[in-house]
Formats: C-alpha cells, sequence, structure tokens
C-alpha cells in the first residue's frame, strides 16, 4: 500500500472541493425577495436553485470532513485499518475511496 499516493489523492481531493465551495459561494447567497425586479415564479425558481446549491455544499463538507479524517489516520500511522474492528480494509476498497473509515464487514454491519 502507497501511503503517499493515497495523501496526495486525498489532498487534491480536498483541493478541488474548497475550489468549488469558493466557485459556488454566490449560487448559495440569500435570494432577493424586491418583487419589483422579480416575478413570483423566477424567486421561487432562484430560491430551488439556492436550496440545491446548500444541499451541495453540505455534501460537499461531509465529504471534506471524511477527507480530513482519512489525513489524520495516515498521520496517526492507523490508515488502512478499520476505526471499529481494528481489521485491515481491502486496498481495493481504499483505492476506490481513500476516506473510508471502516472495511467492507463492518460498514455492512454484519460485525
Amino acid at each position: 500500500m502507497d501511503i503517499a499516493d493515497y495523501r496526495q489523492r486525498i489532498e487534491n481531493e480536498l483541493t478541488e472541493l474548497a475550489q468549488a465551495s469558493a466557485d459556488a459561494k454566490d449560487a448559495r447567497a440569500p435570494v432577493e425577495l424586491d418583487q419589483q425586479s422579480v416575478g413570483r415564479l423566477s424567486r421561487m425558481d432562484a430560491m430551488q436553485v439556492q436550496a440545491m446549491a446548500m444541499e451541495t455544499e453540505r455534501r460537499r463538507q461531509d465529504r471534506t470532513e471524511a477527507l480530513q479524517g482519512a489525513l489524520k489516520r495516515i498521520d496517526a500511522g492507523e490508515f488502512g485499518f478499520c476505526v471499529q474492528c481494528g481489521e485491515e480494509i481491502a486496498e481495493k476498497r481504499l483505492d476506490l475511496d481513500p476516506a473510508v473509515a471502516t472495511c467492507i464487514d463492518c460498514a455492512a454491519g454484519s460485525r
């Protein structure tokens, strides 16, 4: 297992997430409710776009936290081991998602 490669992948994804968050900042801004400049349907559309942008940001933050947790596990020498049972996480599972914190058995609830 190449820990340096996993670290690089995680750091790259964190950078991409931060950039995406900054790029979408305007979409999460409060919707103006000035009836003179925007019709009712347009305001509803704008509010829906804002709600979707806020949910996307929440998911982005969840992913950021998972990736930061993986970096902490790397620094602690615990990366690649299940946080629940301590068993080794399959390398193929980590290849798919380096932020994964549990083995397949614990993720499935069979332990």
